[in-house]
Protein backbone atom coordinates (compact mmCIF):
# COMPACT_ATOMS: atom_id res chain seq x y z
CA UNK A 1 0.00 0.00 0.00
CA UNK A 2 1.50 3.28 -1.06
CA UNK A 3 1.43 6.65 0.65
CA UNK A 4 -1.08 8.17 -1.78
CA UNK A 5 -3.73 6.14 0.01
CA UNK A 6 -5.80 7.62 2.80
CA UNK A 7 -6.22 6.10 6.24
CA UNK A 8 -9.39 5.90 8.32
CA UNK A 9 -9.58 4.40 11.82
CA UNK A 10 -13.03 3.61 13.15
CA UNK A 11 -14.53 1.74 16.10
CA UNK A 12 -18.09 0.49 16.28
CA UNK A 13 -18.28 -2.79 18.14
CA UNK A 14 -16.60 -6.08 17.38
CA UNK A 15 -14.07 -5.41 14.65
CA UNK A 16 -14.80 -8.63 12.72
CA UNK A 17 -18.09 -7.45 11.20
CA UNK A 18 -16.88 -3.94 10.43
CA UNK A 19 -13.81 -5.27 8.65
CA UNK A 20 -15.87 -7.74 6.63
CA UNK A 21 -18.07 -4.94 5.27
CA UNK A 22 -15.28 -2.41 4.66
CA UNK A 23 -12.85 -4.82 2.99
CA UNK A 24 -15.44 -5.42 0.23
CA UNK A 25 -16.25 -1.73 -0.31
CA UNK A 26 -15.11 -0.21 -3.64
CA UNK A 27 -12.03 1.96 -3.16
CA UNK A 28 -10.86 0.21 0.00
CA UNK A 29 -7.43 -1.27 -0.71
CA UNK A 30 -6.67 -2.83 2.67
CA UNK A 31 -7.90 -3.32 6.20
CA UNK A 32 -6.48 -4.37 9.55
CA UNK A 33 -8.22 -4.86 12.87
CA UNK A 34 -6.64 -3.76 16.12
CA UNK A 35 -6.80 -1.65 19.23
CA UNK A 36 -6.54 2.10 19.79
CA UNK A 37 -7.71 4.86 22.09
CA UNK A 38 -6.28 3.46 25.32
CA UNK A 39 -3.25 3.71 27.53
CA UNK A 40 -1.77 0.20 27.55
CA UNK A 41 1.30 -0.39 25.38
CA UNK A 42 1.16 -3.49 23.16
CA UNK A 43 -2.37 -4.51 24.16
CA UNK A 44 -3.56 -8.01 23.38
CA UNK A 45 -7.13 -9.20 23.02
CA UNK A 46 -7.10 -10.63 26.57
CA UNK A 47 -6.21 -7.15 27.89
CA UNK A 48 -8.69 -5.18 25.78
CA UNK A 49 -11.64 -7.49 26.39
CA UNK A 50 -11.39 -6.69 30.11
CA UNK A 51 -12.59 -3.15 29.33
CA UNK A 52 -9.87 -1.74 31.61
CA UNK A 53 -7.31 -0.56 29.02
CA UNK A 54 -9.31 2.27 27.47
CA UNK A 55 -8.73 0.75 24.02
CA UNK A 56 -11.50 0.17 21.52
CA UNK A 57 -11.66 -2.66 19.03
CA UNK A 58 -11.05 -0.71 15.83
CA UNK A 59 -10.45 -1.09 12.13
CA UNK A 60 -7.74 0.63 10.13
CA UNK A 61 -8.86 1.21 6.56
CA UNK A 62 -6.51 2.10 3.69
CA UNK A 63 -8.45 3.64 0.83
CA UNK A 64 -7.88 5.16 -2.57
CA UNK A 65 -9.21 8.74 -2.37
CA UNK A 66 -9.54 8.78 -6.17
CA UNK A 67 -12.17 6.02 -5.84
CA UNK A 68 -13.85 6.67 -2.47
CA UNK A 69 -13.91 9.66 -0.15
CA UNK A 70 -13.31 9.67 3.59
CA UNK A 71 -16.82 11.13 3.95
CA UNK A 72 -18.34 8.18 2.05
CA UNK A 73 -16.53 5.74 4.36
CA UNK A 74 -17.89 7.59 7.38
CA UNK A 75 -21.42 7.52 5.98
CA UNK A 76 -21.11 3.74 5.49
CA UNK A 77 -19.76 3.44 9.05
CA UNK A 78 -22.92 5.07 10.41
CA UNK A 79 -25.15 2.56 8.62
CA UNK A 80 -23.37 -0.58 9.90
CA UNK A 81 -23.51 -0.03 13.67
CA UNK A 82 -25.68 1.72 16.25
CA UNK A 83 -23.88 4.97 17.14
CA UNK A 84 -26.42 5.77 19.86
CA UNK A 85 -25.45 3.09 22.38
CA UNK A 86 -22.47 4.02 24.55
CA UNK A 87 -20.25 1.01 25.12
CA UNK A 88 -22.46 -1.51 23.36
CA UNK A 89 -23.02 -3.10 19.96
CA UNK A 90 -25.33 -6.08 19.71
CA UNK A 91 -24.38 -8.56 22.42
CA UNK A 92 -20.99 -6.92 22.98
CA UNK A 93 -20.90 -4.69 26.05
CA UNK A 94 -18.06 -2.54 27.36
CA UNK A 95 -16.04 0.56 26.49
CA UNK A 96 -13.98 -1.50 24.06
CA UNK A 97 -17.10 -1.70 21.84
CA UNK A 98 -17.83 2.04 21.76
CA UNK A 99 -18.53 4.03 18.64
CA UNK A 100 -15.53 6.23 17.80
CA UNK A 101 -13.80 7.99 14.94
CA UNK A 102 -10.06 8.42 15.40
CA UNK A 103 -8.94 11.28 13.14
CA UNK A 104 -5.46 11.78 11.69
CA UNK A 105 -5.53 15.55 11.28
CA UNK A 106 -7.68 18.70 11.21
CA UNK A 107 -9.35 17.91 7.86
CA UNK A 108 -10.43 14.45 9.04
CA UNK A 109 -11.65 15.94 12.31
CA UNK A 110 -13.79 18.43 10.39
CA UNK A 111 -15.17 15.73 8.06
CA UNK A 112 -15.85 13.39 10.99
CA UNK A 113 -17.75 16.07 12.91
CA UNK A 114 -19.84 16.72 9.79
CA UNK A 115 -20.53 12.96 9.40
CA UNK A 116 -21.64 12.74 13.04
CA UNK A 117 -24.01 15.67 12.44
CA UNK A 118 -25.35 14.02 9.25
CA UNK A 119 -25.93 10.75 11.10
CA UNK A 120 -27.71 12.57 13.91
CA UNK A 121 -29.98 14.41 11.49
CA UNK A 122 -30.58 11.41 9.21
CA UNK A 123 -33.60 9.97 10.98
CA UNK A 124 -31.92 6.55 10.94
CA UNK A 125 -31.53 6.68 14.72
CA UNK A 126 -34.21 7.66 17.26
CA UNK A 127 -31.66 8.38 20.03
CA UNK A 128 -28.78 10.91 19.90
CA UNK A 129 -25.51 9.86 18.27
CA UNK A 130 -22.80 9.39 20.94
CA UNK A 131 -19.87 8.60 18.65
CA UNK A 132 -16.58 9.69 20.21
CA UNK A 133 -14.29 11.91 18.13
CA UNK A 134 -10.63 11.61 19.14
CA UNK A 135 -7.17 12.06 17.63
CA UNK A 136 -5.57 8.83 16.48
CA UNK A 137 -2.81 7.69 18.76
CA UNK A 138 -1.00 4.41 18.28
CA UNK A 139 -2.92 1.70 16.43
CA UNK A 140 -1.95 -1.75 17.67
CA UNK A 141 -2.74 -4.54 15.18
CA UNK A 142 -4.76 -7.38 16.70
CA UNK A 143 -3.56 -10.94 16.71
CA UNK A 144 -3.41 -12.67 13.32
CA UNK A 145 -6.42 -14.89 14.00
CA UNK A 146 -8.59 -11.75 14.22
CA UNK A 147 -7.49 -10.42 10.80
CA UNK A 148 -10.16 -11.06 8.12
CA UNK A 149 -11.85 -13.35 10.63
CA UNK A 150 -15.16 -13.61 8.79
CA UNK A 151 -13.45 -14.36 5.47
CA UNK A 152 -11.63 -17.24 7.19
CA UNK A 153 -14.71 -18.26 9.22
CA UNK A 154 -17.82 -17.72 7.08
CA UNK A 155 -20.92 -17.55 9.23
CA UNK A 156 -18.90 -16.46 12.29
CA UNK A 157 -20.22 -13.96 14.82
CA UNK A 158 -21.11 -10.47 13.70
CA UNK A 159 -23.66 -7.86 14.76
CA UNK A 160 -22.92 -5.62 11.76
CA UNK A 161 -24.98 -5.18 8.64
CA UNK A 162 -25.62 -2.26 6.32
CA UNK A 163 -28.90 -0.57 7.16
CA UNK A 164 -30.72 1.55 4.63
CA UNK A 165 -28.95 4.88 4.70
CA UNK A 166 -30.92 8.03 5.32
CA UNK A 167 -27.83 10.16 4.73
Amino acid sequence: MTSEYGTAVLAGGCFWGMEDIFRKFPGVVGTAVGYTGGSLENPRYEDVRSGKTGHAEAILIKFDPARVSYAALLDLFFTMHDPTTPGRQGGDVGSQYRSAIFFTGPEQRKEAAAAIARAGASGLWKDPVVTELAPLGKFWPAEEYHQEYLRKNPGGYTCHYVRKSAV
